[in-house]
This record gives structure tokens, sequence and C-alpha cells, in this order.
């Protein structure tokens, strides 16, 4: 059985069709800059959860153009758009397709998951479940990477410090 991921372990290259009707490779999209693959299941509350966290940083950084954002969701076209609609997700969503051959190379045994891949194809970071203090280091790095100040979470919100995927 293959585990999840960790930090500093060589991120498997993959090429996904998206929602957009584009592919997507991993490889390609490192050359310009890192990489935050997040995984989801559109049926998963805590997925619903986090996402529009992620999509918070995704526009904080957007307009660096080196930082990408890729959402890998583990249901069909119909369900992944009915996620992106409800959640406002503006940046790809990716299609992993029949027996997840992503989501099984990354080890994945829960989502929401997490990972930053860095330019040199190494993880930096993964991030099981909603972990408050695991995004608001991957939304700084982020951010520091693109010049851009992102705040994933604001004043007031009652966001917990973790929750299980």
């Amino acid at each position: 059985m293959v585990s999840t991921l960790g930090p500093g372990t060589k991120a498997p290259d993959f090429s996904l069709l998206a929602l957009d009707g584009k592919d997507y490779s991993l490889q390609e999209a490192l050359q310009s800059g890192p990489v935050l693959l997040a995984f989801f299941k559109e049926s998963c509350p805590v997925c619903q959860f986090t996402f529009p966290f992620i999509e918070r940083i995704y526009q904080g950084v957007n307009s660096a153009g080196s930082i990408r954002i890729w959402a890998i969701s583990q249901d069909d076209t119909r369900d992944s758009r009915e996620f992106v609609r409800e959640y406002g997700i503006t940046f790809p969503v990716l299609l992993d397709g029949r027996g997840y051959p992503v989501s099984n190379a990354y080890g994945l045994t829960t989502v929401p998951t997490l990972f930053l891949v860095e330019t040199d194809g190494r993880v930096a970071i993964t991030s099981i479940g909603f972990n408050r203090n695991e995004i608001e280091t991957i939304a700084s790095r982020l951010a520091q990477k693109a010049g851009k100040t992102v705040v994933p979470f604001h004043a007031g919100e009652n966001v917990p410090d973790y929750k299980p995927g």
C-alpha cells in the first residue's frame, strides 16, 4: 500500500483533462512556478468547507501568473461542475478519471488532501483534511512567491483549527 506523499517526496508527474477541455501537465506547469494540488470529492463535507478558502488564496495570487492552483476531482464531469458552481471555484478543475490514477499515485486515503509542489518537483507541504495552520502556511508561501498579500481567513470568521477529511 502506498502512503500519502510527504514533504521532500518527488511528486509523480501526470497529465489530466480539465473541465475547461484543456490538458494539464504537472511537469510543464512546474517550469513556471509551484503548483498547489487540491484533491476533492463533491460529496465530502470537509472539501465543501475547505475549497472556498482555497479560492481566496487563488484570488490573491492569480494575477502573478507563475502560481498554479489545481483542483483534482474524484467525481465525474457533471458532479465536478456542480461543485465548481456551488462553491464558486474559478481555478482549473482536473478530472482524475476511472480508478483515480493520480489520487492513487499520491497515496490518498482521504479528501481533501493538498500538496504544494515546488518547481524542483518535490512536495513542500502535504495537508490532509482541513488544517488551518497548514492552509495559512501554504497561503503565505504562495503569496511570497507571487509578491502578494493573501489572507485565507477573515477576522471574525469562526474557523476551526482542524477538521478531519
